[in-house]
């Protein structure tokens, strides 16, 4: 017969799991395992008190056996005893049993001799005491009753011979009271054990809701979180395991915020500059005449120099855009006084300038070569911009125990104080000279490239007179990011 397959069966099982909350799950393991532990230490505590008691009825037979084998001579004469009654009428007398404790003596064709006992005649009328007496009379031996009256009871036969008869002497150790105080115990102990498997699964679930609390705020955040508002952030507490999910997920918070803000500043900035440029091809095409030669060649000029003019600007605005991604930096060991000559002689090539090197730096620093040549080769462009044919323009590089220079330093006008700050943000422009058409990103391409170093951008006033663009970026190893590549 085919077997119908569970793989249904258990799906459904485990989305219904999952639907539990994980709160109830915590506290519902916990209080399982507490029942578990709980019940096996009353399981152990309960076969160690039995076997406790075991030892000490066994101890307590083996004591009386002898005691009674011991006792060899007459308190009366001072001889060996010759006569099964008196030997053990003499015992019977000198000991003194325990409570559940009963010492019974027996003749041959005489009554019995026993101890007080609170049982008395009526155990040594129970057929399954009488039917182990005539079991154990010739070996003697102990063995074990389950009276329903007396509960557990031991029996313990000693055979007595010698030459004026035979008899015997039973130990008698009942147990009820042992038992019945172990089940007492084990009852207050149920109890407590189940006070306590209370007060443990209600702090469970009390401590379970505060350790999942930045969870619950964490799905709240979520919900309220969209495409146009990642400004939310999961309140920080403690130093556990779930504070640093939280402060993970706040960090990739701030990672999308950056990457929406920067999109939204891109197609800001492009739609703002790119404004102008279009307003100026769709009026020269509007106003063309396609009749006249001459004007059409010197409109498609035109407008050639402005679609440059835009390939340009968006270029520029993507390179700050692709600046904020891991991936923007390809670093690797770099020989700064290669980098620095390297850089020089293709600054030669901007301008009819007196090109100098103010210093060089030797050994190697972990940074991307090409970025930095490019941010270099930005600066010295702005340098060519603002100076005239002829005027000294220097690059040079410096090395210290903690980070890299390297700068350029012109001639020119300077850049003033109160804009330096704004000249290396996005559009942001100080003073230029007629003729400049630069859309002031230049700067700023420059200090993102040194953002994502970990380093900076300063601005100084050169000797005589002039600008010193500096560019410190610090020695330590970069890290490296796993970042989807396009």
């Amino acid at each position: 017969m085919a077997t119908r397959p569970t793989t249904g069966t258990t799906d459904g099982a485990r989305r219904r799991l999952a639907q539990v909350s994980v709160r109830t799950r915590i506290t519902v393991v916990i209080a399982l395992l507490t029942t578990a532990a709980m019940t096996g230490a009353g399981l152990l505590v309960y076969a160690l008190e039995s076997s406790r008691i075991q030892r000490a009825v066994e101890s307590q037979i083996t004591q009386e056996i002898a005691e009674f084998r011991n006792l060899r001579r007459d308190p009366r004469d001072g001889r060996e005893f010759d006569d099964v009654r008196r030997i053990l009428k003499v015992f019977l007398t000198r000991n003194v049993p325990d409570d559940d404790e009963m010492l019974v003596g027996y003749v041959q064709g005489e009554r019995t001799i026993r101890t007080l006992n609170r049982y008395g005649q009526e155990f040594l009328d129970e057929p399954a005491y009488l039917r182990v007496l005539d079991e154990r009379a010739d070996d003697g031996g102990t063995s074990i009753l389950d009276s329903a009256t007396f509960g557990e009871v031991w029996v313990t036969l000693v055979p007595v011979r010698n030459g004026q008869g035979q008899g015997s002497l039973v130990i008698v150790n009942f147990l009820a009271d042992e038992h019945d105080e172990l089940n007492r115990t084990m009852g207050t102990y149920t109890l407590i054990a189940l006070l306590s498997l209370g007060l443990i699964t209600t702090i469970a679930a009390f401590q379970s809701g505060r350790l999942l609390a930045p969870l619950r705020t964490l799905e709240e955040t979520a919900r309220e979180i969209t495409t146009t508002d990642l400004s939310q952030r999961i309140p920080e507490r403690g130093n556990d395991d779930i504070s640093a999910l939280t402060r993970t997920i706040n960090g990739m918070l701030e990672r999308l915020d950056s990457g929406f803000a920067a999109q939204r500043q891109f197609l800001d900035d492009a739609g703002h500059e790119l404004r102008t440029p279009l307003t100026v091809v769709r009026g020269h095409l509007e106003l063309l005449d396609q009749d006249d030669p001459a004007e059409r060649a010197e409109t498609q000029e035109l407008l050639l120099e402005e679609v440059d003019r835009m390939t340009r600007l968006v270029g520029d605005l993507m390179l700050l855009a692709k600046s904020r991604r891991p991936d923007f930096l390809v670093p690797a060991e770099v020989d700064l006084e290669t980098l620095t000559q390297t850089v020089l002689a293709k600054a030669r090539g901007l301008g009819d300038r007196d090109w100098t090197l103010d210093g060089i730096a030797t050994g190697t620093a972990s940074l991307d070569e090409q970025r930095i040549t490019q941010a270099l080769l930005q600066l010295a462009d702005n340098a060519v911009k603002h100076t005239d044919p002829g005027a000294e323009i220097a690059i040079g590089s410096a090395r210290t125990a903690n980070d890299v220079r390297l700068w350029v330093r012109d001639t020119g006008d300077g850049i003033d104080p109160a804009d330096r700050e704004t000249v290396l943000q996005r559009f942001g422009r100080s003073r230029v000279r007629p003729g400049d058409e630069g859309f002031g990103l230049g700067l700023s391409i420059v200090h993102a490239i040194l953002d994502a170093h970990g380093g900076t951008v300063a601005i100084h006033d050169a000797q005589p007179r002039g600008a010193r663009v500096e560019l410190t970026i610090p020695t330590h190893p970069f890290k490296e990011t796993s970042w989807p590549r396009s």
